[in-house]
Protein backbone atom coordinates (compact mmCIF):
# COMPACT_ATOMS: atom_id res chain seq x y z
CA UNK A 1 0.00 0.00 0.00
CA UNK A 2 1.31 3.54 -1.20
CA UNK A 3 2.72 5.58 1.73
CA UNK A 4 0.67 8.89 2.45
CA UNK A 5 2.03 12.20 3.22
CA UNK A 6 1.08 11.77 7.00
CA UNK A 7 3.43 8.60 6.89
CA UNK A 8 6.31 9.81 5.63
CA UNK A 9 6.51 12.68 7.66
CA UNK A 10 6.34 10.69 10.36
CA UNK A 11 8.83 8.55 8.91
CA UNK A 12 11.15 11.53 8.40
CA UNK A 13 10.84 12.63 11.87
CA UNK A 14 11.70 9.21 13.22
CA UNK A 15 15.04 9.26 11.88
CA UNK A 16 15.85 12.68 12.48
CA UNK A 17 15.53 12.21 16.35
CA UNK A 18 17.20 9.28 16.20
CA UNK A 19 20.53 10.35 14.66
CA UNK A 20 20.66 12.32 17.37
CA UNK A 21 18.70 15.88 16.74
CA UNK A 22 15.77 17.02 17.86
CA UNK A 23 12.23 18.55 17.11
CA UNK A 24 10.85 21.56 18.54
CA UNK A 25 7.31 22.40 19.22
CA UNK A 26 4.27 23.46 21.29
CA UNK A 27 1.57 20.48 21.83
CA UNK A 28 3.33 17.80 20.15
CA UNK A 29 2.86 15.13 22.05
CA UNK A 30 -0.90 15.84 22.69
CA UNK A 31 -3.53 14.11 21.32
CA UNK A 32 -3.14 13.84 17.75
CA UNK A 33 0.47 14.01 17.61
CA UNK A 34 0.16 16.93 15.21
CA UNK A 35 -2.42 15.58 12.72
CA UNK A 36 -0.22 12.02 13.04
CA UNK A 37 2.64 13.16 11.40
CA UNK A 38 4.70 12.82 14.74
CA UNK A 39 6.20 9.36 15.59
CA UNK A 40 5.57 8.54 19.71
CA UNK A 41 8.43 9.44 21.09
CA UNK A 42 9.02 11.92 24.26
CA UNK A 43 11.83 14.81 25.25
CA UNK A 44 14.08 11.87 26.12
CA UNK A 45 13.79 11.17 22.47
CA UNK A 46 14.45 14.19 21.34
CA UNK A 47 10.67 15.34 21.15
CA UNK A 48 10.57 18.81 22.91
CA UNK A 49 7.75 20.71 24.46
CA UNK A 50 8.53 24.49 23.95
CA UNK A 51 6.53 27.65 25.75
CA UNK A 52 3.27 28.49 24.33
CA UNK A 53 4.67 31.96 23.82
CA UNK A 54 4.44 32.38 20.31
CA UNK A 55 6.72 34.99 20.18
CA UNK A 56 9.62 33.05 21.66
CA UNK A 57 9.76 29.90 19.59
CA UNK A 58 11.61 31.77 16.66
CA UNK A 59 14.80 32.81 18.71
CA UNK A 60 14.58 29.68 21.01
CA UNK A 61 14.96 27.98 17.36
CA UNK A 62 17.76 29.84 15.92
CA UNK A 63 20.05 29.56 19.06
CA UNK A 64 19.33 25.74 18.76
CA UNK A 65 20.18 26.08 14.93
CA UNK A 66 23.57 27.95 15.68
CA UNK A 67 24.87 26.00 18.41
CA UNK A 68 24.81 23.26 15.51
CA UNK A 69 22.32 21.35 15.71
CA UNK A 70 18.99 21.28 12.21
CA UNK A 71 16.57 21.60 14.64
CA UNK A 72 12.59 20.86 13.50
CA UNK A 73 10.15 23.55 14.21
CA UNK A 74 6.64 22.34 14.46
CA UNK A 75 4.19 25.79 13.87
CA UNK A 76 0.69 23.93 14.13
CA UNK A 77 -1.26 26.71 11.85
CA UNK A 78 1.03 28.94 9.80
CA UNK A 79 -1.08 32.31 10.78
CA UNK A 80 0.99 32.20 14.33
CA UNK A 81 4.03 32.67 11.87
CA UNK A 82 3.27 36.52 12.61
CA UNK A 83 4.79 35.46 15.72
CA UNK A 84 7.01 33.32 15.40
CA UNK A 85 9.02 34.72 12.20
CA UNK A 86 10.78 37.46 13.57
CA UNK A 87 14.22 35.51 14.55
CA UNK A 88 13.88 33.34 11.56
CA UNK A 89 13.83 35.97 9.17
CA UNK A 90 16.37 38.53 10.41
CA UNK A 91 19.09 36.00 12.18
CA UNK A 92 18.63 32.80 11.26
CA UNK A 93 18.31 33.77 7.35
CA UNK A 94 20.54 36.69 7.27
CA UNK A 95 23.77 34.72 9.25
CA UNK A 96 25.45 32.90 6.68
CA UNK A 97 25.62 36.04 4.26
CA UNK A 98 26.78 38.37 7.03
CA UNK A 99 28.71 36.39 9.46
CA UNK A 100 29.51 33.17 7.37
CA UNK A 101 28.06 31.47 10.05
CA UNK A 102 24.83 29.16 8.68
CA UNK A 103 21.86 28.76 10.57
CA UNK A 104 19.64 25.67 9.41
CA UNK A 105 16.24 25.35 10.71
CA UNK A 106 13.61 22.92 8.87
CA UNK A 107 10.32 24.71 9.76
CA UNK A 108 7.34 22.45 9.67
CA UNK A 109 4.47 26.05 9.03
CA UNK A 110 0.98 23.92 8.89
CA UNK A 111 -1.73 25.21 6.88
CA UNK A 112 -5.42 24.65 7.16
CA UNK A 113 -8.92 26.65 6.76
CA UNK A 114 -12.80 25.98 7.68
CA UNK A 115 -13.85 27.72 10.80
CA UNK A 116 -10.61 28.48 12.85
CA UNK A 117 -10.79 32.42 12.50
CA UNK A 118 -8.91 35.22 11.68
CA UNK A 119 -5.72 34.18 12.62
CA UNK A 120 -4.78 30.65 12.59
CA UNK A 121 -5.58 30.03 8.99
CA UNK A 122 -4.14 29.13 5.69
CA UNK A 123 -0.68 29.65 4.50
CA UNK A 124 1.45 32.29 5.17
CA UNK A 125 4.61 31.33 3.23
CA UNK A 126 4.80 34.94 1.86
CA UNK A 127 5.85 36.56 5.19
CA UNK A 128 9.12 34.51 4.57
CA UNK A 129 9.24 34.42 0.76
CA UNK A 130 10.11 37.98 0.68
CA UNK A 131 13.32 37.55 2.75
CA UNK A 132 16.54 36.87 1.69
CA UNK A 133 18.20 33.31 3.08
CA UNK A 134 15.24 31.39 3.35
CA UNK A 135 14.18 28.68 0.94
CA UNK A 136 10.59 28.39 0.82
CA UNK A 137 9.21 24.95 -0.84
CA UNK A 138 5.34 23.63 0.03
CA UNK A 139 5.71 20.29 -0.81
CA UNK A 140 2.01 18.29 -1.23
CA UNK A 141 3.28 14.57 -1.91
CA UNK A 142 5.74 11.58 -0.09
CA UNK A 143 8.04 11.72 -2.62
CA UNK A 144 7.98 16.09 -2.42
CA UNK A 145 8.18 15.84 1.25
CA UNK A 146 11.36 13.70 0.65
CA UNK A 147 13.01 15.52 -1.38
CA UNK A 148 12.91 18.08 0.53
CA UNK A 149 13.77 16.82 4.03
CA UNK A 150 17.08 15.06 1.70
CA UNK A 151 17.92 18.55 0.30
CA UNK A 152 18.09 20.30 3.50
CA UNK A 153 20.28 17.63 5.14
CA UNK A 154 22.98 18.42 2.29
CA UNK A 155 22.26 22.33 2.65
CA UNK A 156 23.10 24.72 5.27
CA UNK A 157 19.81 27.80 4.37
CA UNK A 158 16.55 27.56 6.89
CA UNK A 159 13.95 26.28 5.38
CA UNK A 160 10.39 27.29 5.29
CA UNK A 161 7.88 24.34 4.57
CA UNK A 162 4.93 25.49 3.93
CA UNK A 163 2.30 22.22 4.78
CA UNK A 164 -1.39 21.98 4.44
CA UNK A 165 -3.39 19.65 6.51
CA UNK A 166 -5.05 18.31 3.39
CA UNK A 167 -2.28 17.32 2.22
CA UNK A 168 -1.85 14.45 4.76
CA UNK A 169 -3.97 11.59 3.24
CA UNK A 170 -2.07 11.93 -0.41
CA UNK A 171 -0.42 8.82 -1.77
CA UNK A 172 -0.22 10.40 -5.31
CA UNK A 173 2.52 12.26 -6.49
CA UNK A 174 2.15 15.20 -9.25
CA UNK A 175 3.11 15.66 -12.51
CA UNK A 176 3.38 18.81 -14.83
CA UNK A 177 1.21 18.91 -18.25
CA UNK A 178 2.91 20.97 -20.92
CA UNK A 179 1.23 20.66 -23.97
CA UNK A 180 3.10 22.25 -26.85
CA UNK A 181 0.27 24.50 -27.34
CA UNK A 182 -1.96 25.49 -24.52
CA UNK A 183 -5.17 27.69 -23.97
CA UNK A 184 -4.51 28.24 -20.50
CA UNK A 185 -1.31 27.31 -18.11
CA UNK A 186 -2.02 26.75 -14.49
CA UNK A 187 0.69 27.18 -12.08
CA UNK A 188 -0.78 25.91 -8.57
CA UNK A 189 0.64 26.43 -4.92
CA UNK A 190 -0.12 24.13 -1.76
CA UNK A 191 -3.49 22.54 -1.76
CA UNK A 192 -4.51 25.03 -4.77
CA UNK A 193 -2.79 21.96 -6.38
CA UNK A 194 -5.74 19.34 -6.15
CA UNK A 195 -8.18 21.68 -6.97
CA UNK A 196 -6.17 22.58 -9.96
CA UNK A 197 -5.89 19.09 -10.79
CA UNK A 198 -9.92 18.82 -10.70
CA UNK A 199 -10.37 22.25 -12.71
CA UNK A 200 -8.24 20.57 -15.25
CA UNK A 201 -10.21 17.53 -15.97
CA UNK A 202 -13.66 19.54 -16.06
CA UNK A 203 -12.23 22.28 -18.54
CA UNK A 204 -10.61 19.64 -20.71
CA UNK A 205 -14.34 18.67 -21.32
CA UNK A 206 -14.85 21.72 -22.96
CA UNK A 207 -12.30 21.24 -25.38
CA UNK A 208 -9.62 23.22 -24.16
CA UNK A 209 -5.59 22.27 -23.72
CA UNK A 210 -5.31 23.16 -20.18
CA UNK A 211 -1.69 22.49 -19.28
CA UNK A 212 -0.19 22.73 -15.02
CA UNK A 213 2.91 23.49 -14.00
CA UNK A 214 3.44 22.67 -10.27
CA UNK A 215 4.96 24.74 -7.45
CA UNK A 216 6.86 23.10 -4.95
CA UNK A 217 9.66 25.55 -4.79
CA UNK A 218 8.29 29.03 -3.95
CA UNK A 219 11.45 30.82 -4.64
CA UNK A 220 11.86 29.47 -8.20
CA UNK A 221 13.71 31.01 -11.46
CA UNK A 222 10.68 30.81 -14.30
CA UNK A 223 12.21 27.93 -16.31
CA UNK A 224 12.63 28.56 -19.60
CA UNK A 225 10.47 25.70 -20.99
CA UNK A 226 7.43 27.80 -18.84
CA UNK A 227 8.29 30.85 -20.28
CA UNK A 228 7.94 29.02 -23.64
CA UNK A 229 5.15 27.79 -22.95
CA UNK A 230 3.25 30.88 -21.78
CA UNK A 231 4.26 32.72 -25.13
CA UNK A 232 2.81 29.86 -27.21
CA UNK A 233 -0.50 29.88 -25.15
CA UNK A 234 -3.48 31.14 -26.03
CA UNK A 235 -5.01 33.07 -23.29
CA UNK A 236 -2.25 33.10 -20.84
CA UNK A 237 -1.90 31.44 -17.27
CA UNK A 238 -2.63 32.16 -14.07
CA UNK A 239 -0.86 31.44 -10.78
CA UNK A 240 -3.33 29.72 -7.76
CA UNK A 241 -2.30 30.22 -3.92
CA UNK A 242 -3.85 29.33 -0.22
CA UNK A 243 -2.53 32.40 0.43
CA UNK A 244 -3.43 36.26 -0.09
CA UNK A 245 -3.37 36.54 -3.64
CA UNK A 246 -0.78 40.04 -3.24
CA UNK A 247 2.04 38.18 -1.93
CA UNK A 248 3.91 35.07 -3.15
CA UNK A 249 1.26 34.71 -5.68
CA UNK A 250 1.96 37.93 -7.50
CA UNK A 251 5.39 37.80 -7.69
CA UNK A 252 5.91 34.97 -9.29
CA UNK A 253 2.54 36.19 -11.97
CA UNK A 254 4.91 39.09 -12.71
CA UNK A 255 8.00 37.70 -12.68
CA UNK A 256 6.47 35.26 -15.77
CA UNK A 257 4.24 37.61 -17.00
CA UNK A 258 8.00 39.51 -17.67
CA UNK A 259 9.81 37.36 -18.93
CA UNK A 260 6.87 35.85 -21.50
CA UNK A 261 5.01 39.21 -22.05
CA UNK A 262 1.68 37.27 -21.41
CA UNK A 263 -0.97 37.55 -19.07
CA UNK A 264 -0.35 35.97 -16.24
CA UNK A 265 -3.52 36.34 -13.90
CA UNK A 266 -3.52 35.22 -9.65
CA UNK A 267 -6.26 34.00 -7.50
CA UNK A 268 -5.75 33.61 -3.58
CA UNK A 269 -7.71 34.11 -0.85
CA UNK A 270 -9.59 36.70 -0.72
CA UNK A 271 -8.67 40.45 0.56
CA UNK A 272 -11.03 39.61 3.70
CA UNK A 273 -10.45 38.37 7.29
CA UNK A 274 -11.74 35.05 7.95
CA UNK A 275 -14.28 33.82 10.51
CA UNK A 276 -15.30 31.24 12.51
CA UNK A 277 -18.34 29.63 10.66
CA UNK A 278 -18.97 29.11 7.06
CA UNK A 279 -20.20 32.34 5.82
CA UNK A 280 -17.21 34.27 6.90
CA UNK A 281 -14.85 31.77 6.02
CA UNK A 282 -11.74 32.99 4.00
CA UNK A 283 -11.38 29.51 1.25
CA UNK A 284 -8.43 28.90 -0.83
CA UNK A 285 -9.74 28.81 -4.80
CA UNK A 286 -12.04 25.52 -5.45
CA UNK A 287 -11.87 23.47 -8.36
CA UNK A 288 -15.19 25.37 -9.75
CA UNK A 289 -14.53 28.52 -8.67
CA UNK A 290 -11.13 27.88 -11.23
CA UNK A 291 -12.92 26.12 -13.52
CA UNK A 292 -15.28 29.38 -14.07
CA UNK A 293 -12.67 32.17 -14.27
CA UNK A 294 -10.58 29.86 -17.20
CA UNK A 295 -13.87 29.54 -19.01
CA UNK A 296 -14.64 33.14 -18.65
CA UNK A 297 -10.85 34.23 -19.44
CA UNK A 298 -10.76 31.66 -22.56
CA UNK A 299 -13.89 32.99 -23.55
CA UNK A 300 -15.97 30.09 -23.45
Amino acid sequence: MAKTVRETIKDITRKHLESGRKCFGQCLTAVGWVGGTLPKLYEEDGMVEISMADVAGGSILTGIALAGDRPMYVVRYQGFQWYNAPSIVNYAAKSKEIWRRPCPIFVRSIAMEGGIGPVAGSSHHSIYDRMPGMKVVSPMSPGEYTEIYNQFMLDDDPYYVSEHRKSYDNTEEFKDTIHESSDFILFPISVTRFAAEEAKKELEKLGLKISIIHQLWIKPVAKEEWITALKKSKHGGMVLDDDYAAGTCSKIAHELMLKSNTAVHTMGLEDKTAGFYPAVDNLPPSADEIYKKIKELCNV
